[in-house]
């Protein structure tokens, strides 16, 4: 299947560079390109990607700003793309802010091309953050020192069975599907199906606001280690 991809970021060069580098694989197609959030959430609309690449800072509408609009749109409108953040690590804060809303993760724009081709395939088949580890360091961060935590999230674990409780813990702590299958001795195939039906209990998008979810809830703390 083709990953169709949109790319929203305000330089020329940037939009030029990663179109050609993603367009050149056989399994990703390049099917709009924007130069600010509004004109992002509009192609988004209109082409209906599979994934938006979304730098954070831009002009007319910040990356943020259209992200929101992106994954929370209005009645009617019911295609839901993957949103994977473009940026540096001096704007970490809106990183996590765009986690919050639901974006499925970052990456630096300076990562190597293998990178970037790699996070796209990530994020479109829903199954692993990109760099979860260091996706996991900058969540513990920021809700250690930004913490607002959701009403009473703590009481929607109680609908997780034990060993979805332990695959929530794991996912938290940075750990990939064939990781907390070797740590629990599970077939990877079952690991899927257990974050599937976390993520359905919880009402979570995905692994980026299953972690978020966690840190609130108290599951993990910042600090901890798997």
């Amino acid at each position: 299947m083709t990953i169709r991809v949109i790319i929203v970021d305000d330089q020329a060069m940037v939009r030029a560079g990663f179109a050609a580098l993603l367009s050149a694989q056989a399994d990703i197609d390049v099917v709009g390109e924007a130069p600010d959030g509004r004109q992002g959430v509009q192609v988004s609309r209109a082409t209906h990607p599979d994934v938006v690449l979304m730098d954070v800072r831009m002009p007319e509408m910040d990356g943020l700003t259209a992200a929101r609009e992106i994954l929370d749109p209005p009645p009617g409108v019911v295609h839901r793309p993957k949103v994977l953040m473009l940026t540096t690590f001096d704007i970490d804060d809106y990183v996590y802010e765009a986690l919050r809303a639901g974006a499925s993760g970052f990456l630096l724009k300076d990562a190597p091309p293998a990178d970037l081709i790699a996070a796209v395939r990530v994020v479109a088949s829903g199954e692993a953050l990109l760099a979860p580890s260091v996706t996991r360091r900058l969540i513990a961060d920021f809700v250690q020192q930004r913490p607002a935590p959701r009403k009473d999230p703590a009481l929607r674990l109680n609908g997780l069975t034990p060993r979805e409780s332990e695959v929530l813990e794991l996912i938290a702590r940075g750990l990939s599907n064939q990781e907390i299958a070797g740590h629990l001795v599970l077939a990877e195939q079952t690991v899927k199906t257990h974050i599937g039906r976390v993520l359905a209990k919880l009402g979570l998008r995905d692994r980026a606001q299953a972690v978020i979810f966690a840190y609130e809830a108290g599951v993990v703390r910042p600090g901890d280690s798997a």
